[in-house]
């Protein structure tokens, strides 16, 4: 989608021609960039136009790698009295920020009726990880599900039908075994990078959520939790469709797009690269359904910091609502394969358009309907690290499911203990 990545720079870049050399109010974003793609120049070109409406305001974007890595420069820059306005960091960020007192409400920013009606205005799956005792902290923008990718000429081949990948988990098995072979495997699912994401899958389908809503209790080893992870694990140790060990995050659309694998499950922020890399026809579908459907969402929310001025806020609410417009969203989701985060995105002629000739574009929000919020708790990174060290245990073979959930949900009662 290279034409959309470069109308997006590109107009910005003409509109900041017009900007003085000064400017009344300004901005500090960090922004997590190696999330789906090289997407500076389509933030850069989102500012720059910003920046053209409002020659006022400046904005510098500070590129900081991952979700993980913008957190701690974020939060190191708060530490080191230099602190930033507002950032987009993990959507799961929100309660740990809460508690520490470092961001604002945006109900106590929002003044004006269309300023509500704004906040109003996205997907109720994609606010819940940002809603906090009635408050919203954290406002979309980077969001994903997690969907199945799959080659539609593999399928074909296998002699299964192209236009109907699994939908259930019994499918999944009979088709990944129909698909794999010596130099291909069935289907990949990444166990590194965000495992307890991946296997927020697993447990929902098994009509099983991780935690509480209010983030202090987890059900690690709840018995349909361990059947999931169980689940998971057989697919490789008994039923044969899935490499050995673990499966890295980073490199596996690159595996499914080399066709190691007729199948995988990734974040829909890989659509577009994913489409624009394929040399074959490929579908997209949402992920098959055990006791029910779903997935969790992901991504990223705009943060406004706490330590900035009225005027810092206000000016930073404006560019957050310039990046959530129903025009720019619709141009991000093309331009990214990011969900498009209003109903209004997708009403714009833009997205229609796209999604008419990629209906593929549809999925990730179709799956919005039995989407359930992403694992956040209390002590959120600490209790992730223990589920993640579970997960991997048992992928590897060293642990059982029972025995690594156990030792899972010791770890996260004890962190949370203090919050209950």
């Amino acid at each position: 989608m290279k034409p959309i990545l470069n109308a997006l720079a590109a107009a910005g870049t003409l509109a900041a021609t017009a900007l003085p050399g000064w400017a009344e109010t300004k901005l500090t974003m960090y922004y997590p960039v190696a999330v789906g793609g090289a997407l500076t120049e389509v933030v850069d070109g989102l500012i720059e136009g910003f920046e053209a409406e409002n020659p006022d305001i400046s904005v510098e974007a500070i590129y900081a790698g991952n979700y993980d890595d913008t957190r701690v420069r974020a939060l190191s820059a708060i530490n080191s009295g230099d602190a930033p306005q507002l950032s987009v960091m993990f959507s799961i960020d929100a309660i740990d920020l809460v508690d520490r007192d470092l961001i604002v409400a945006f109900d106590d920013v929002v003044e004006s009726d269309e300023d509500k009606e704004w906040l109003n205005s996205f997907y109720p799956a994609l606010m819940r990880n940002g809603q906090i005792d009635g408050k919203t902290y954290g406002v979309p923008f980077q969001r994903s599900t997690i969907v199945m990718y799959y080659n539609k000429e593999l399928f074909a081949e296998a002699g299964l039908d192209p236009e109907q990948p699994p939908a259930t988990w019994e499918e999944l098995v009979a088709d990944a075994k129909a698909l794999t072979k010596d130099d291909q495997w069935g289907i990949m699912i990444p166990s590194t990078g965000y495992p307890y994401w991946m296997f927020q899958c697993f447990a929902i389908q098994n009509d099983k959520e991780l935690m509480n809503s209010a983030g202090t209790e987890t059900y690690f080893n709840d018995p349909a939790v361990v059947e999931a992870l169980d689940f998971w694990r057989s697919l490789t140790q008994e039923e044969g469709v899935m490499p050995e060990g673990v499966i890295e995050w980073g490199t596996l659309r690159q595996a499914f797009l080399q066709g190691q694998t007729a199948m995988m499950w990734h974040s829909t922020g890989n659509l577009t690269a994913v489409r624009d890399g394929a040399d074959f026809d490929f579908g997209v579908a949402m992920l098959p359904a055990h006791k029910r459907a779903g997935s969790p969402t992901g991504g990223g929310n705009f943060y406004l910091f706490k330590d900035s001025t009225p005027e810092e806020q206000a000016a930073s609410l404006k560019l957050i609502q310039y990046m959530t417009a129903p025009e720019r969203a619709a141009k991000w989701s093309m331009a990214t394969g990011y969900v498009g985060i209003s109903p209004a995105a997708y009403e714009t002629e833009a997205l229609q358009d796209y999604s008419a000739d990629f209906p593929a574009a549809l999925v990730a929000r179709d799956q919005l309907e039995v989407a359930v919020p992403e694992l956040s708790t209390f002590e959120t990174a600490r209790v992730r690290e223990a589920l993640n060290n579970a997960i991997q245990a048992v992928l590897t073979g060293t642990k059982s499911p029972q025995d690594a959930l156990d030792e899972a949900q010791s770890t996260a009662e004890r962190l949370l203990k203090p919050y209950q």
